[in-house]
C-alpha cells in the first residue's frame, strides 16, 4: 500500500504550533539562544536539570501550577504544584546530603511510578548526584549487574522489591551503604531506613550548588546482546535538549496537559517523563499502572490530556481492539500523539488518524543521544513510516564504510547506508561508564556511529531500514525487516510481526516472519500461505518471508521495540544473551 503523505495546514491544527517554517529555524539555529531561554542557577551557579525543570517556575508565576497528578492503581490521586516539588525533592537533596552523599555520586532507584520516584530523581539532581533509574520488574541478576557496575551507594525502592530483590544480593553489593525504603514507618535495620521518617526530619530549603552543564546528572543502562549492560552517562547540559524537544517536537505550550506512558527505567521516561514536561512547567500526568487501554483511553478523557506520548507496542495493542474510542470518550482535548521506541509502521500512523482523529508521530533517538534527534513535527506534513527530519541544531546524514576506519557520506537520495549523528548536541552520552573503548568505537571520522541503517528522500526525510545487525542478506538483496513487518501489518489478520534472516545454505539467509495475530483469527497453514502470497505480490519473491511461524506474541523490550536477535536466538538454538529488558509478559 502506498500511504499518501498527512499534510497539515495551520486551521487543521487545534493550536498554532511553536514554529511553521522547519527550513527557518534550520537555518537561524543555534544552541546558545536556546541556554539563553532557559534561567541558569542564580548567580552565574552554572546550569541544573532541578532548578530549570522545578524550582525557577516554584518561585516564580508559576508556583501554584499543577505539576504532577499521579494516578495510583487504587484510584488514589495525588496532586503536587511546583511549589510542591520545590520542598520535596528540597527534602530529598538534604537528606542524601545529610547522609553523606556528594556531588558525582550515582543514587539508584529500583521502584514503580510511584511519587517518591519523581522527588527523588529531582532532589538527586539538585544535589548534583547522579539519578540511576532500574526497571522494577528487573530480576535479581540484572538489578546485581547495573548496581554493582554503577557502584551503587544509595538505593531507593519499595519493602517488596528490597526483601525480593535486594535481600539476596547485599552481601556481593559491599558499596551499597544505604537503602531507603518507600513504604515503611521505622527504619528495619542498619543501613535499611524508613525513607517517610528521613524525609519528615528533612528541611525544606535547599540551595543548588554550583552546577557546571558538563556535570554528570543522568546514569541510563542500555541492554547489550551479551554481556552486561552499557551505562550511558549523560551530563546537565542535556536539559537544552530536552527543551528543545518539549518545544518544537511534543510543542508544549503553558496550559498543557502531558501524559508520558514510559516508565523512568527507559531513558524516555526520565527524559520526556520527568524533566522535559517540567521545564516548560506544563501538568505532567504519571500512571501507576500498566497497560489498559479502557483506563488508558479514560484518562486521556478524564484528565483532558493534550498532548500524549507512547509506544509503537502499546499503539499496536490499540489497534487490536475493537473498539470506536471517540464514541465512546470525549478525546476532543487531545491535539497530539507521538510515538517512540520502535520506528512506527506506516499503517499505525494512518490508523491514529482513522480511530483517534489525529496522525501519530513518530520520532527517533536512542538511549545514547539521551533526546529526540529526528521528528515529525505539528507544523509539518508527516510521511508515514518516515522517521522525520532532524531536530534544528542536529546534523543527521547517511553513510557507508568502504574500509574500517573511513567513512563516505552519501549525498544522492534513496541510498541505504548507516545513520549517522555529528557530535556536539548538548544531551550526547559522555561516555559509557567504565568502558572508554567502547566509547571510542561509537565514533569516527568526525561522526557519532548509530548502528542504525537508514536512507534519506529528496526531501531530507529520514526512513529506518533496521539495525545493522538485524540487516537480512538474502539472494543478494539487503533486507531490511522493518520494511517486511510493516507489509505484513497491513493485512488485517496481522497485529505485529518480527523477521530475522535464517542462514540457507543457497541464499545466504532466507526471510523468516513471527506473527501475532488479532483476537479471534485463528494460526492455519491456508493463513499462512495466504500471508507469503499477500508479501510476495507487495515486496516481490526476493524479499518476501519465506517462512511465516505464528506467535502469540513477538517478544519486545519494555520500551517497545521488537527483540529480533533473540528471536533469531531462540531459532537458532543460540544463547539468549541480555533479556532482562524483555517485556514482562512474554
Amino acid at each position: 500500500m502506498d500511504y499518501e503523505p498527512i499534510k497539515k495546514t495551520l486551521n487543521s491544527l487545534a493550536v498554532p504550533p511553536n514554529f511553521l517554517d522547519y527550513n527557518q529555524i534550520c537555518d537561524r539555529f543555534s544552541w546558545e539562544e536556546v541556554r539563553r531561554e532557559l534561567d541558569g542557577l542564580p548567580a552565574g551557579k552554572g546550569l541544573n536539570i532541578a532548578h530549570e525543570a522545578v524550582d525557577r517556575h516554584a518561585d516564580g508565576l508559576r508556583g501554584n501550577r499543577l505539576a504532577i497528578r499521579w494516578l495510583g492503581t487504587d484510584s488514589t490521586i495525588l496532586d503536587f504544584s511546583y511549589a510542591d516539588l520545590k520542598k520535596e525533592s528540597s527534602r530529598f537533596a538534604n537528606l542524601l546530603a545529610g547522609l553523606g552523599v556528594e556531588k558525582g555520586d550515582r543514587v539508584f532507584s529500583l521502584a514503580g511510578r510511584i511519587p517518591e520516584l519523581y522527588i527523588a530523581a529531582l532532589g538527586i539532581l539538585k544535589n548534583g548526584s547522579v539519578f540511576c533509574p532500574l526497571f522494577s520488574a528487573f530480576g535479581p541478576e540484572p538489578v546485581y549487574q547495573r548496581l554493582s557496575k554503577g557502584n551503587a551507594r544509595v538505593l531507593l525502592t519499595t519493602r517488596a522489591l528490597y526483601k525480593k530483590k535486594i535481600v539476596p544480593l547485599r552481601e556481593r553489593l559491599p558499596q551499597l551503604q544505604h537503602v531507603l525504603l518507600t513504604d515503611v514507618e521505622d527504619d528495619l535495620a542498619e543501613g535499611v531506613r524508613s525513607l517517610p521518617k528521613l524525609m519528615a526530619a528533612a528541611s525544606t530549603d535547599f540551595s543548588i550548588p554550583s552546577t557546571d552543564p558538563e556535570d554528570p546528572a543522568l546514569l541510563h543502562f542500555t541492554s547489550g546482546t551479551t554481556g552486561m549492560p552499557k551505562g550511558a552517562m549523560h551530563v546537565h547540559e542535556a536539559v537544552l535538549t530536552h527543551y528543545l524537544t518539549g518545544k518544537y517536537v511534543l510543542d508544549f505550550h503553558p496550559e498543557d496537559v502531558f501524559w508520558c506512558t514510559a516508565d523512568p527505567g527507559w531513558v524516555t521516561g526520565t527524559s520526556y517523563g520527568i524533566i522535559a514536561p517540567l521545564v516548560h512547567g506544563v501538568t505532567n500526568i504519571i500512571d501507576e499502572a500498566d497497560f489498559d487501554a479502557m483506563r488508558w483511553y479514560r484518562i486521556l478523557e478524564e484528565q483532558k490530556v493534550t498532548v500524549w506520548y507512547t509506544a509503537p507496542t502499546a499503539i499496536r495493542r490499540l489497534m487490536r481492539l475493537d473498539l470506536k474510542p471517540r464514541q465512546e470518550y470525549d478525546l476532543s482535548k487531545l491535539r497530539l500523539i507521538h510515538s517512540v521506541g520502535e520506528p512506527l509502521n506506516p499503517e499505525a500512523v494512518v490508523w491514529g488518524q482513522q480511530v483517534l482523529g489525529l496522525p501519530i508521530h513518530d520520532n527517533w533517538w536512542q538511549t545514547e543521544t539521551g533526546g529526540i534527534m529526528i521528528a515529525n513535527y505539528p507544523s509539518v506534513e508527516i510521511r508515514p513510516g518516515s522517521m522525520g527530519l532532524p531536530l534544528p541544531g542536529v546534523e543527521a546524514a547517511i553513510i557507508r564504510r568502504p574500509s574500517k576506519n573511513t567513512v563516505n557520506v552519501v549525498e544522492e537520495p534513496g541510498v541505504e547506508g548507516e545513520l549517522v549523528l555529528k557530535p556536539g548536541w548538548p544531551s550526547m552520552f559522555r561516555g559509557y561508564l567504565h568502558d572508554k573503548q567502547r566509547y571510542r568505537k561509537c565514533f569516527l571520522s568526525g561522526w557519532y556511529l548509530t548502528g542504525d541503517l537508514a536512507k534519506r528522500d529528496e526531501d531530507g526525510y529520514f526512513w529506518f531500514l533496521g539495525r545493522a545487525d538485524d540487516i537480512i542478506k538474502t539472494s543478494g538483496h539487503m533486507v531490511g525487516p522493518f520494511e517486511v513487518e510493516s507489509v505484513l501489518m497491513e493485512h488485517p489478520a496481522v497485529a505485529e510481526a518480527g523477521v530475522i534472516g535464517k542462514p540457507d545454505p543457497l541464499i545466504g539467509e532466507l526471510v523468516k516472519a513471527f506473527v501475532s495475530l488479532k483476537p479471534g483469527v485463528k494460526p492455519t497453514n491456508r493463513l499462512r500461505l495466504e500471508l507469503i502470497g499477500f508479501a510476495r505480490k507487495k515486496l516481490g519473491s526476493a524479499v518476501a518471508p519465506k517462512e511465516i511461524e505464528f506467535q502469540e506474541n513477538v517478544p519486545k523490550t519494555r520500551s517497545g521495540k521488537i527483540m529480533r536477535r533473540l528471536l533469531k536466538a531462540r531459532e537458532l538454538g543460540l544463547p539468549e544473551g541480555d533479556i532482562s529488558t524483555l517485556e514482562a509478559d512474554e
